[in-house]
């Protein structure tokens, strides 16, 4: 099957069976998605939907969080992996929104990457979902499956980016990204993952072992 059969394929069947695609992360504004995107580094969204509530009850918005102090951060998102990194970048970020944004998200990829610990897969999740321009966070998940599908080399994040970007539709970035994560997490996953009961890989996967 050539790429371009394998990209219609993939496309019909996430469409079949993710008509319809929740952001997994709970929030309510472009803030509160960039927290809870930056928490969700090495950490389940499960887990990061389990503490923000009580984070965002203290802090919904930039001048709120840096009345709180970084050990106040740190003791409200403890559970999460990397808190204290993770706290003084919640601190930073809020104060320089506060003194460069007018407490303002910004809408583009250069000044959110400008901010402490939003790197591109984290601006890309908060153009695409928050602000609706096109982009493709790539995750664990994506980047396993694109490459199980063989459709990258699978060598590091920023290729497999560049890959799906050339090979999808532009109108299909901010809602397909969302339909690998889902279907990753249901029928895709890590280890074990048998080829011939996935109802992608038994299709379009490489007839090489997973990793």
């Amino acid at each position: 099957m050539r790429k371009q059969e394998k990209v219609a394929f993939v496309m019909e069947k996430l469409e079949e069976l993710y008509p319809k695609v929740p952001i997994p992360l709970d929030h309510t504004d472009a803030y509160t998605l960039l927290i809870a995107v930056l928490l969700s580094a090495q950490t389940t969204d499960k887990k990061v939907n389990e503490v923000t509530p009580g984070l965002f009850r203290k802090a919904q918005t930039p001048q709120e969080m840096v009345k709180l102090s970084i050990d106040e951060i740190r003791d409200i998102i403890r559970q999460i992996g990397l808190a204290p990194t993770k706290s003084k970048a919640i601190h930073g970020l809020s104060q320089l929104l506060i003194d460069l944004h007018d407490g303002e998200v910004p809408n583009n990829f250069e000044e959110l990457e400008e901010l402490p610990g939003v790197g591109h897969k984290t601006a890309s999740v908060v153009m695409s979902q928050a602000f609706d321009v096109p982009a493709f966070p790539v995750d664990t998940h994506i980047h396993r499956l694109l490459y199980r599908w063989g459709l990258t080399n699978g060598k590091n994040v920023v290729q497999t980016e560049k890959d799906a970007k050339r090979l999808f539709p532009i109108e299909s970035w901010n809602k397909l990204h969302l339909q690998i994560i889902f279907f990753g997490r249901e029928y895709c996953k890590a280890r074990p993952h048998e080829r011939t009961d996935c109802p992608i890989c038994s299709v379009v996967g490489r007839k090489t072992k997973f990793r």
